[in-house]
């Protein structure tokens, strides 16, 4: 008998005896999977520090947004209006120190208080006292300190104080503040001593000088400004917004919207050129009369040789002659006088027009006006004025949107134009003697940051409806969930303004014998409802 064996196949390494299931190709699911168009791979890209793009590009991009800033009405007219988001008529200085260790109580620190923010508007409005140039006041340098932010995205001054033997005729303080063009604060570059883009660091990154170019008798020189003094009082004031924890200098906020907003430029010149060009129509005049060739051929029959070619010639000559002198008898007018009084026969008068874009132009238009708008942080028809398909419900969402960013210039671009000269301002206040403080100079040089604490507040915060503002505003503070602060501070006042201006008037109406319009309920009711109450009564 034979024994069953087991049999056996011979594979080749490294492959299977089973064949493996047929199944459809997996798809890795990772980050920057393109299309198969290669969208991504065909966008080029490298990372770079920001600050290292910020120097290659910032002299360029400012040119840019200064140029669109000068020739458009519309950015023109978003500047203002950012302008006006950011900080109003002015910006309301609110010194917020913590007095109590010092000896205040709370009466004697709001009369401190009071008599700072009241002095402080008196400098800051006065040219001769608060600009190192005697020019302009100090509401003055914040909107123009906005508008160097948007055109280079940085806004630099310098705080000077002028000893008694250069300050003008009739000027009591000594602290000045300079406001100078980006453009001055060079573009040099070292970093083997510290040295980027104008600004001077130490070993740990902190500005210690500015570099500035200067024209003195007209001659170019390169000034370095120290950040602060042997004090560590602040002397140059640079407001930017940084994207990245090493940025040195800020980009003007137009920068993104280059491209966009040209697109959207040449996109209307071309409309604007179609309807010019609608205004001029063309005027085609079709004739059978034969031309300058035909006219070269009759010449060339008569001398062909055929016979009875000369007489064919001369009469076709006749002919042409005869309507010829005909049309000389009419004419076609244009400009003053327009007119058509008679056509020669076989002759046709047409007029030819441009015909207009499609109805596609004008959404793209907006689509890329949004984008900038979305840019500059404002709204949409606040950019353009276009009002058209906005609703109630999509103005106050507009508002609730943009209000938070509006806060954030105000405090990160504007507010340094005012707290860095009121700090040196109400140094010098101190230091003469003429604001006074308990435990003298020497007690607020110690605590100087702790006193100095100050909020700049802006404009109110936009409605759509005051109506329903006021009633909302009465309901928060109703049940508790608001505070006079933030009442108040949405509509652009001081809290403690209004305290002190409503006390005022509340007493001078009681002491006249008047009803005061504060006492609650006075007032604050519509006609509508008034009327109602007095039918039910």
């Amino acid at each position: 008998m034979t024994t069953a064996e087991k049999p056996r196949i011979r594979v080749r390494a490294g492959s299977s005896a089973v064949p493996a299931p047929q199944t459809a190709p997996r798809v890795r699911a990772s980050y920057m999977r393109d299309t198969p168009s290669g969208v991504i791979a065909s966008r080029p890209a490298s990372l770079r520090e920001h600050r290292d793009e910020i120097r290659r590009v910032w002299w360029r991009a400012a040119a840019l947004a200064m140029d669109m800033l000068q020739n458009s009405g519309r950015l023109r007219g978003a500047a203002d209006q950012i302008i006006a988001d950011t900080v109003g008529v002015e910006l309301q200085l609110n010194p917020r120190p913590d007095l109590s260790a010092f000896g205040y109580d709370q009466k004697e620190a709001i009369e401190w208080t009071r008599l700072v923010k009241s002095r402080f508007k008196v400098w800051a409005w006065s040219p001769l006292e608060c600009d190192f140039r005697a020019k302009f006041t100090l509401p003055q340098h914040t909107d123009v300190g906005v508008r160097h932010w948007l055109a280079f995205g940085e806004s630099v001054g310098i705080v000077e104080y002028l000893p008694l033997s250069q300050r003008l005729p009739g000027t009591k303080t000594g602290t000045k503040f300079l406001l100078l063009s980006p453009q001055k604060l060079v573009q040099e570059t070292n970093e083997a001593v510290g040295l980027y883009q104008g600004i001077m660091h130490d070993a740990y990154g902190r500005p210690t000088h500015y570099r500035f170019e200067e024209r003195r008798d007209g001659i170019t020189v390169k000034t370095d400004y120290a950040a602060r003094d042997g004090d560590g009082r602040q002397l140059v004031m640079h407001a930017f917004d940084p994207f990245s924890s090493d940025d040195v200098r800020g980009l003007s906020p137009l920068a993104t919207t280059f491209r966009k907003y040209l697109m959207a430029e040449n996109t209307e010149d071309a409309i604007a050129q179609v309807h010019f060009m609608q205004t001029i129509y063309a005027a085609i005049l079709k004739s059978g009369k034969p031309s300058a060739e035909a006219f070269e051929a009759l010449s060339e029959l008569k001398t062909s040789g055929f016979e009875g070619a000369e007489n064919v010639a001369e009469g076709l000559m006749t002919y042409y002659g005869a309507k010829l002198e005909k049309a000389a008898d009419s004419e076609v007018r244009y400009g003053e006088g327009a007119g058509v009084s008679h056509l020669a026969p076989d002759e046709d008068l047409e007029f030819k027009t441009v015909s207009t874009p499609g109805g596609q132009s004008m959404p793209f238009i907006a689509s890329l006006h949004r984008e900038q708008a979305r840019a500059l942080g404002i709204s949409y028809g606040g950019y353009t004025m276009d009002y058209t398909a906005s609703t109630y419900a999509s103005t106050n969402m507009e508002n609730s949107a943009l209000w938070p960013l509006a806060q954030r210039r105000t405090d990160r671009i504007a507010a340094p134009h005012v707290l860095v000269p009121y700090a040196s301002w109400l140094d010098e206040e101190i230091g003469e003697g003429r604001i006074p403080f308990k435990g003298g100079y020497e007690v607020f040089k110690a605590n100087r940051e702790a006193i100095l604490w100050a909020l700049c507040q802006g404009p109110s915060k936009p409605t759509a409806d005051d109506e329903k503002r006021a009633k909302a505003s009465s309901e928060r503070m109703a049940n508790g969930t608001g505070t006079l602060e933030r009442e108040c501070g949405e509509l652009g006042d001081d809290p403690e303004e209004v305290f002190e201006s409503r006390l005022m008037w509340h007493q001078r109406y009681i002491d006249a014998g008047m009803r005061s319009p504060f006492e609650r309920g006075y007032g604050s009711k519509s006609s509508t409802e008034a009327q109602q109450q007095g039918t039910s009564a």
